[in-house]
């Protein structure tokens, strides 16, 4: 699948010739009876043709500019956030009993930290070199946001899975923040220093040759390339086979009628509602789960009209709020049951879309922040736009003013815990990782572009691994500080939730 593709399947003894004037293109081809030239005008959203330079060409330019040596460095200013005041103020806007529980896990450990402070990172890579080369980034790209997630026909297909945190911008800030949760998820396993630094290099090293062979590729061909079935031949992960298929498993059973079964007890008139197990999962006063249930009639207007009769044939029987996450603990939450025909579940999850926290920080590394339209909608077309397969039920609604994503919840979802994986499989994880970050980022940057920019060697490999190595120290650092103000009473946690 990675071998380049043939050209166009031009007839025989034809020929194209194309001159560009003004705001047209000149198509001249050549037939046995003569030329026939025709005149088609340039479309926006279309390349230019002929091309000026080579996208590669421009990409190998920039290593003047920006070496990729470089991305070793990690400098941090005088400015910069302590780590409480940075939790502190990603807290603002939550529901505030329930950012104890957010610290609480944030405190766990540092990959628990780290996992928790996209926006503090962000601060921090702002402020490192950038070739300024954008793409559609997943903002918080670190080993635990990858996992397996049921398509449309039931097979499990496995890519990033969190975008609350999507945007325009850097593909550096992903590689280097997916680096360093490597560094940070082997030495949780117990892995020594060399392997968590062979962890992280492997990872880039599989994002840059994964671009490279992209960028080979047709296009058509590359936009879905990597099926999971080649990829852990594509990067050597054998040694993972065994825990991927133990996830594999228990994704399958990880579906809206066994939460439902758990979470759900059967009613007077015959339907079901949920069940409290506070502090997770919890009931809400009537008022407020009418307002998420009638926000589902715009979120239904957000979805391709074929799905319309799917949700048609459901109906709605309640509503509870749920805590999830550890970046996202805090933020307003809901689960949505609907019962088809036979009483079969279907669970929504309507979930708060927050600005990312990386907007902030974008125009310090020198990239613009357009306004959006709606927070939900960002989260749902960033995650369309890096995905090769995506929910068909996303969507987006408002529930009293607040923006908010709306999705299947537990369809067929499993994940891989980088921390629980033995030494020997913390590179593997992170190659096919890096692999999978590359097509992603493939989907809205040239391959040809950030490859040229790559190259061929190690050099970038040796330097955002020097990176991850060092940004996994400080936030180890950033961790006990945050142990520390829990210990001394400057912040409330809330353990074991």
């Amino acid at each position: 699948m990675f071998e380049p593709g043939c050209g166009p399947a031009w007839g025989s003894g034809e020929a194209v010739t194309v001159t560009e004037a003004g705001a047209h293109v000149r198509v001249a081809e050549a037939e046995d009876d003569g030329a026939v030239a025709r005149r088609l005008p340039r479309m926006r959203g279309f390349a230019a043709w002929p091309a000026h330079g080579t996208p590669k060409d421009e990409g190998k330019a920039l290593r003047q500019s920006v070496p990729r040596s470089a991305h070793h460095t990690l400098d941090l200013d005088a400015s910069r956030p302590d780590a409480v005041t940075a939790v502190e103020e990603s807290n603002a806007g939550r529901i505030p009993e329930l950012t104890p529980i957010r610290v609480g896990r944030m405190a766990a450990t540092p990959f628990a930290f780290l996992r928790g402070s996209a926006g503090l990172m962000a601060y921090d890579l702002a402020r490192t070199p950038m070739t300024r080369i954008a793409a559609q980034i997943c903002g918080d790209a670190h080993a635990a946001n990858f996992g397996l997630y049921g398509d449309a026909r039931g097979d499990l297909v496995i890519d990033l899975n969190d975008f609350d945190e999507t945007v325009h911008g850097p593909w550096e800030w992903d590689l280097k923040r997916l680096a360093t949760s490597l560094v940070l998820a082997g030495r949780e396993a117990g892995a020594d220093e060399d392997t968590c630094r062979a962890a992280a290099h492997d990872t880039v090293g599989a994002y840059r040759r994964t671009m490279r062979l992209l960028a080979k590729l047709p296009v058509l061909d590359a936009w879905n390339a990597i099926t999971d079935e080649e990829l852990v031949s594509h990067t050597d992960a054998h040694d993972l086979l065994g825990t991927l298929q133990r996830v594999s498993e228990k994704a399958r059973a990880n579906t809206s009628g066994r939460f439902a079964a758990k979470s759900t007890e059967v009613v007077q008139d015959g339907g079901r509602r949920f069940v409290d197990a506070a502090p997770v999962l919890r009931r809400i006063p009537d008022a407020e789960a009418h307002t998420v249930a009638a926000s589902l009639e715009s979120y239904v207007h957000t979805l391709s009209e074929d799905r319309h009769p799917l949700l048609a044939r459901h109906a709605v029987h309640d509503v509870a709020f749920r805590v999830v996450g550890t970046g996202s603990v805090g933020t307003r939450s809901y689960v949505v049951l609907l019962l088809d025909h036979r009483e079969q579940p279907l669970v929504l999850q309507v979930k708060e879309a927050r600005p990312s926290a990386l907007v902030p920080h974008l125009a310090t590394a020198g990239f613009e922040t357009p306004p959006v339209e709606h927070e939900g909608r960002r989260v749902v077309l960033g995650q369309k736009r890096m995905q090769v397969v995506s929910d068909i039920l996303l969507g987006w609604t408002t529930v009293d003013g607040r923006p908010f994503q709306v999705r299947q919840f537990r369809n067929r979802k499993g994940s891989v815990d980088p921390a629980a994986l033995a030494a020997d499989q913390i590179d593997d994880y992170g190659r096919m990782t890096g692999a999978l970050l590359a097509r992603a980022h493939s989907h809205s940057a040239d391959p040809r572009l950030i490859a040229g920019y790559c190259g061929k060697n190690e050099e970038l490999d040796e330097a955002i691994a020097t990176f991850a190595v060092a940004y996994a120290d400080r936030t180890e650092a950033d961790h006990n500080e945050l142990v520390t103000a829990i210990r001394a009473g400057r912040i409330e946690a809330e353990h074991g939730v």
